[in-house]
Order: structure tokens, then sequence, then C-alpha cells
């Protein structure tokens, strides 16, 4: 029935039915093609709708024909063009084109369920309950909650006016990945948001757990963008004890392209000091990758008139490039630079790893290779290298340095079969190797007279070797000849000074000249197996196993007394009683040709000692075989030339396993010669002489292995090895973490972190298994001298790190040791480390020495959010 009062329509009143028809429940797709019919227009035909609308509800779908309303009821979904509606329930009004979504109330428990969310594109927005036009794509969102890379925002009202601008009051953002309880937030009364591009604010200030800050901005702007955009980098601030107040790596980032970035960032102090960085990281998927970064920096102490008043400047060039294998597999491209002042770890503004203080030195490496495959296969090399002595400052730089090789050649191997017997087996290899080398300090390196301390030559090598056996030994033989070519070489000659001593004047002839040498020699040696097997079945230990090599080699090398001359005066007479010779090739790169005449015997033996054992984790009781010695060596040599002390000392090295993957290693000399009353050597047997049959002259012992909880739990898989090459290891120092993980200065962290796997959790079982992770590295050495009856211990240090994980997200370590001949520790460091979610937390301390230094770090993890930090250290005290 209707009222009598109608509406003003220009549609002719429908008929009216005898069935009530105000509301009819309709399936949803009968309902999608009502409110899509076209709009009657004699004038022109529109489309009612711009796009199909599909909807859909596990309830009901309601139909009001009256106001031309549509309800979803129970897990609604309308999908309009790119926009998509999910909720509880959503309501249709086509006569305004609105569109309202809301959750339901479950009956049973009274929750607020099946909260609206709201889709368009990428953009997924979640709010309490929304407002949408279908006409305008206008919106009114409350207490809607969205993700926009790392942020996460929750608004109490959110106005949508178009696809890339939004308007939010009282809006929340934070990176913690719960919204709903954030550790921290930035509360935004007014927001102007573009999705995947920015959020402008006006008055904005930072909560922490609901606390609010006196941190706050009368306005603000974050970038959203998931794509490298250029920029400005926030420098850190505090106070050194040396250089006053600071502003430190600040600056700006340019992400130059898809393959290159550029980071300039600088240091400035109070009391004049600066310092200036420039980085670049650069990769090409299957081609190369690598990074540069070059520092310099200026250091003021004290204060201009003062006696202790020092200004010193430093620098330093990293460089890091590696070509992927695949990409030319004939030809490789690497660099490994580290090219600086001497004292740019231990004085630099930024040194917060403190392991790198410790490096003694700087090693650079520039190399080009190239194979030409074949039969044989020829390979070329070419490399620039500088290694520097930071306690010295001695500099030695190869520029460049040249290898030639051809692989090794059968000459007279047969066409098909394998070789046999000793002409078969005559192979050959050719090796040339051409250096120019400079030594010179540091202080000298690339100054006047440089290059005229270079020293060049070539050498070619062309070794010749064979084998077989005779039975159960294996024979074999080689020869070598050498041929040097060098461009400079010597003359000198004796002369009276002053004081009646006899001088000799040294003086460098430049021109090319060459010597020729070789040596010969041959080896035997054989196998054998000693076996012990257990008749008792219940014995722990069921069989032994000793495998001895035994081998015997001869080695000559003959005189070149040719290429050496009688050290004379100027007029060609001999000033001095004794016979003094000198080569004109000493001094040269390759240094002189031997003049002694040498023939020797080797003699060596290998030991091996292994057992099958039972099992006990076995149970089907199977043997398993362990090794008791993993090598125990003899070795000695005999000088048939020599006209005294023929005997080498007996050299004996050892490797015992200790525990799983613990090796104790051992080593020995032993001297059969005895000593004079100068401690000497003299050619009389020690047990002649009423000693032992040998002296012990030095020995030492060490071992380092590295424990975790995990090695004490049954059936846990074994941690891979090796590290991911660091910061550390690319600067010269350990592969290893044993002085502590190198920090990042720009964000304080240890390590690449790994993303948390939530896991569900046995509160029944979780409250009696308390688990702490735990790592121990320790490094032991012993070392013995007794050359010169100094029966001392020169050597005996300890070193330990380690680390302990006292819960998911808080960890400890640190590292020290001690030197008992030294009497002192030695190098140590305590360091903590807390995740709290959001922010991250190091502390890093050395208590003692003199790097004597500390650093705070605690920031946003965020990439987006970097900025957001504080940190403040103590630099060690500068060494000139």
């Amino acid at each position: 029935m209707y009222s009598q009062e109608l509406p003003i329509t220009q549609r002719p009143i429908p008929k009216v039915v005898d069935t009530p028809t105000t509301e009819v429940t309709l399936p949803a797709e009968e309902a999608v093609q009502l409110i899509a019919e076209p709009a009657q227009d004699t004038t022109k035909p529109k489309a009612f709708l711009q796009y199909k609308l599909e909807s859909n509800a596990l309830g009901y779908s309601q139909l009001d024909r009256k106001k031309n309303i549509i309800t979803l009821y129970d897990q609604a979904l309308i999908i309009y063009g790119d926009i998509k509606l999910e909720a509880g329930k959503i309501i249709i009004d086509n006569n305004t084109g609105d569109v309202y979504a809301y959750g339901i109330v479950e009956d049973s428990t009274g929750n607020y369920v099946q909260k609206p969310v709201f889709t368009q594109g990428a953009n997924v927005v979640e709010p309490d309950s929304i407002i949408f036009n279908k006409n305008t794509k206008k919106a009114l969102t409350y207490n809607s909650k969205t993700a926009q890379g790392e942020f996460n925002v929750v608004a109490e009202i959110t106005k949508k006016v178009n696809d890339s601008v939004f308007f939010m009051r009282n809006a929340r953002f934070t990176t913690s990945k719960n919204p709903e309880n954030p550790e921290y937030y930035f509360l935004a009364r007014k927001i102007k948001f573009v999705p995947k591009k920015k959020i402008v604010t006006g008055l904005v200030n930072m909560y922490i757990a609901d606390v609010p800050t006196p941190l706050g901005l009368p306005f603000a702007f974050f970038p959203m963008t998931t794509e490298r955009r250029s920029g400005i980098i926030i420098p850190s601030f505090g106070n050194n004890n040396n250089q006053g107040y600071f502003l430190q790596n600040g600056g700006y980032y340019f992400a130059v392209n898809d393959y290159v970035d550029l980071t300039l960032l600088g240091d400035y102090f109070t009391n004049g000091s600066y310092g200036a960085r420039v980085e670049s990281n650069y990769r090409k998927r299957y081609k190369y990758n690598g990074s540069v970064r070059f520092l310099y920096e200026v250091s003021i102490q004290s204060e201009r008139g003062f006696s202790d008043f020092r200004k010193s400047g430093r620098y330093n060039l990293n460089w890091q490039h590696s070509q992927d294998p695949n990409s030319n597999p004939n030809s490789r491209f690497s660099a490994s630079v580290n090219l600086g002042s001497p004292d740019f770890y231990r004085n630099s503004f930024n040194q917060t790893n403190q392991s790198a203080t410790l490096i003694n030195n700087l090693s650079s490496s520039i190399s080009y290779t190239k194979t030409f495959p074949g039969e044989p296969q020829v390979n070329l090399n070419t490399t620039v290298s500088v290694n520097q002595n930071v306690n010295t400052s001695q500099t030695t730089m190869k520029l460049p340095n040249f290898q030639g090789s051809v692989s090794r050649v059968y000459p007279f191997e047969p066409k098909v079969g394998a070789k046999k017997g000793i002409i078969e087996n005559i192979n050959l290899q050719y090796t040339v190797n051409a250096e120019n080398t400079i030594n010179s300090q540091d202080t000298e390196f690339f100054g006047p007279g440089f290059l005229d301390q270079a020293r060049a030559g070539v050498q070619h090598t062309i070794p010749v070797a064979t084998n077989f056996k005779i039975g159960y030994f294996s024979v074999s033989g080689n020869a070598n000849y050498e041929e040097t070519w060098v461009f400079d070489t010597v003359d000198q000659t004796s002369f009276f000074d002053e004081n009646g001593t006899v001088r000799v004047q040294r003086d460098t002839i430049n021109g090319f000249d060459s010597y020729r040498t070789y040596n010969y020699g041959a080896s035997i040696g054989t196998t054998v197996y000693g076996q012990w097997n257990s008749k008792n079945k219940d014995s722990k230990v069921q069989a032994i196993r000793h495998i001895l090599r035994p081998s015997v080699s001869y080695t000559a090398n003959p005189s070149f007394d040719q290429y050496y001359e009688r050290l004379l005066d100027e007029s060609g007479e001999i000033i001095s009683d004794e016979e003094r010779f000198f080569s004109r090739f000493e001094g040269s790169i390759y240094s002189a040709p031997g003049r002694i005449y040498s023939s020797s015997l080797g003699f060596s033996v290998q030991n091996t000692l292994e057992a099958k054992v039972k099992d006990p984790e076995n149970e089907d009781g199977e043997l398993k075989k362990v090794q008791w010695i993993k090598s125990l060596n003899f070795d000695t040599a005999y000088n048939l030339a020599g006209d005294s002390l023929n005997w080498s000392p007996l050299n004996i090295r050892g490797v015992v396993p200790v525990f799983k993957d613990v090796d104790l290693q051992l080593n020995a000399t032993l001297d059969p010669y005895a000593l004079d009353n100068s401690n000497q050597r003299i050619d009389r047997f020690n047990i002649e002489n009423g000693g032992s049959p040998f002296r012990l002259t030095n020995a030492g012992a060490r071992f380092n292995f590295k424990l975790s909880n995990k090695d004490f739990i049954k059936g846990d898989s074994e941690e891979e090895l090796g590290k991911v090459e660091n910061e550390t290891l690319r600067n010269g120092g350990r592969a290893d973490d044993l002085f502590g993980d190198p920090i990042d200065p720009a964000d304080g962290v240890y390590y690449e972190e790994e993303p948390a796997v939530e896991q569900e959790v046995d509160l029944k079982k979780s409250r009696y298994n308390f688990e702490l992770p735990w790592t121990l590295n320790f490094a032991y050495t012993l070392n013995y001298n007794n050359t010169g009856r100094q029966n001392a211990i020169t050597g005996n240090s300890i070193m330990v790190s380690g680390d302990l994980e006292l819960s998911p997200r808080w960890s400890v370590g640190g590292n020290t040791g001690y030197d008992f001949v030294g009497d002192g520790i030695s190098f140590t460091t305590i360091r903590f480390q807390r995740d709290l979610e959001s922010f991250r937390m190091s502390f890093n301390w050395n208590p003692i020495g003199v790097n004597n230094s500390w650093f705070f770090f605690i920031g946003i993890k965020a990439g987006a959010l970097s900025d957001i930090k504080y940190d403040q250290r103590k630099q060690p005290d500068p060494r000139f």
C-alpha cells in the first residue's frame, strides 16, 4: 500500500500487485541486474553504473524496491571496478550512490566482527565502518587501519578525496608490526596522505608506550616510496673529549639509477677537526658488483700555541669488486683495495669496529686473469698490489706483476689408454713471472724519487717431472730450470775508512743482465697399513688401523760460483785477509744464485691412527670411524755435501682430535748437535757431549674451537661453516668473530638481522623448557724456545669470546684474553644488544688499554625513519 502523497518522479508509477513487495529478498545475481538496468532517458541513453557491480553475501541479499536500497549481510562482498569492499553488512543506496559498510555483532559473544576491508588497487584500508560513494569515489572511514610500505597508519577519521589523496584526523602512524598496540607512534592532528609517496602532517609529536614525549614538530614530512630516492641524511650529534661537540655522518644520498648509488657524508667538530666520506655501491645482475669508499679526515688536538698541539690528516680508500663467475668463465677482473694512512684505523672519527684497531697490515690488490682454453691451456694474470705495515710504515708496492703459465704437457703419453712407466709419465710446464717492486716508507709514497727505488725482473721456469711404480713403491723424479732477467746490477769495491775499518761501496749499474740456474731431485715412498681387530664383540673398540707413509727424497743444488767475484779495492788489490766474494745480482729482485753446492737426503714419516668403535647413539649397533691421531709427521735431512753439521734438526708436527671439531696442534724441533759456551752449534752430537740424544730447541701447542648450545643437543643440524665476508675481513682482519662482530656506525648494528619466525608456543612445555642460546670461541697458544739455552716460554696466551642470548630480544657478549708472558690482559670488549621490536639498541665498550672507548646507539629499525636515532661514543685516545 502507498500513502496519498506520492514522490515526484519522471517515471510512471508502477502497477500495484496483490502480493506485498516493499522488501523482497533476491539472489545477489538478480539484484545486480536490477541496479545495473540503464535509466530511462529519451534524449541520450546513459548507463546507470560506470562498471559492472558484482556482489555476494553468505547470509542474505535484500532489495528494497521502494527505497531502491540493497542490503547484503554476513560476509558481504561487492566489487566495483578496481574497488573491492568486504564487510559483515553492506548497504547500497542506488538513489544517492552511497555505500555503507559495517561489521556485525555476534549474538553469542557480543564481539564486533567482520569489520570492513576496503581495497582499491594496491591500497588496503581496514576501518570500523565506512561510507563510500560509487559515483564520486569519495569515502569516509572511521578508525581505519592501512599499511603503506614500512608504515602502519591508524586514523580516527579518514576522508578519501580521490584515488591519490587522503585527509586524516587524529592519525597515528608507526613502523611497529602491531599497529593496535605499538611500542611507539607519531600522533598527528591533521594529515595529508598520498599513498606510496608521502605523509605531510601538521603538529606531530612522538608517543612511546602511549606516553607523550617532548619530541615534536610543528609540521613533518615522511617519504613513503618503495623505490630508492635521493634525500638528505640527518647527522648525529654529540660531544667528544678530544674534538668537542660534533655533527657526524650528515650529508646527502643520491639514487643515481638502478645500478649505482652515491652517498656524500661529512663530519665537523667545534675544535676545527673535520672529515668527509664518499661511498658508492654498484651492482649489475649476472655481471659484477662492488663498492667504493673514500674517507679523508683532519684531526686537531689541543690548542695552537700549546706544546701538545697536533694537526694530522689521514685517508682511507676501500674498493671491493667481484665478477660473477658465469658472466665470462675465461676472463675475470677483481679488486680488493684497502689503502690509506697507517694510523687510520686507530685514530679515525668513525672507527666503532674495535677489532679493526688490531690490524697490522693493509693489503690491496687489483688483478685481471685471462684463460685460453685448449690443450695445453694458457693462463695470464696481471696484478697490482700494495702492502702497508702500519707499525713500521713500510710500504711494498708491486706495479705490476705479470704471471703466465702453460698447463702440464705429457709429450710421450700414448694416444689411447693410461700412461705407464717412466717415459710416458714425463711432463713439463712453463711459467713466466715478471715483477716490478718498490719498497719505501709511507712518507715517501709517490713522493720524489719514489719510482727510482723500483726493482724489476723476469723469471722463466720450466719444471720437468715423472713418476712410476716399482712394486709397492712410488718413485718420482724432477728437474727444474730457471732463467732470470734483471735490469740493474751492483758493483762493489772495498776501502779503508778514517778509522782503518774495511768498508764496502755499492754502485748500481743500470742495464739488462741475466743468469741461469737448475736443480734436480727424486723421491721414493710407500704406504704401510697395520690392522688390529678385537676378538671381543662386546669391546667398545672393535678395530684399530695404523697408516704409515715413509718416504726418502734426494735434492741437489749445484754451485753457481761463476756469477761471483772476489771483493777488491779500487786498484784491484785485496785489502782484507778474508776471502770475500760478491755477486753483481745481490740486491736484485730475485737475489743472487746460490754459491754453495748442496746435496741432501730427506727422510719423512707420516702417521695416521684410526679406530672403529661402537656408537652408543646407534640402536642398530653399527660402528663408527674415529680418528685418534689425524697426523703425526717426522722429517729431517742429511747434507751429503756438507763438511760439518750434516744432520738437520728433526721436526715433529701432529694434529690430535680432542672434542668433536676441536684439534690440538703440536710442533717441536729436536737438534742432535750440542752447543758450545757461546751457545753456538758445534759439529758434535749432544749425546757425545754428555747430554740426551736430542736437544729440544723449540715447541708449540695451539688449539681453538667454537662451541654452542646446539653442540649438546642430539640430532641438531650443524651450523653452516664460515661467514659472509664482513667489514673486518675486507680491512685485513680475522674472518672469525674472535674479537667481536663489526658495527656499522650509521645504524649501530652488529649483524644483519634475520626475520623472526612466529611459532605457537606450548605454555605447559615452555614453563619447564628454559634454554639460553650461547656460543663460545676459545683460542690458546703456547710457544717454547731453547735454541740458545734460553729455556723460556716465549708465548703463552689465551683468547675467549662468546655471546649469550638472555631472551629472544636481549643478548650480551664480549671477548677478552690474557698474556701469561707479558702478564697482562689482552684486547677486551663488552657488548650488549637489545631488540626493542621497532627499535634497536646496542652498546660496545672497550674498558681497558690504549683502545679504551665505547659506543652507544638507539634508533628505529625501519629505513624510512632511520634518521630518528641517538648515538654517543668515546673515541680512543689518538696515537702519534
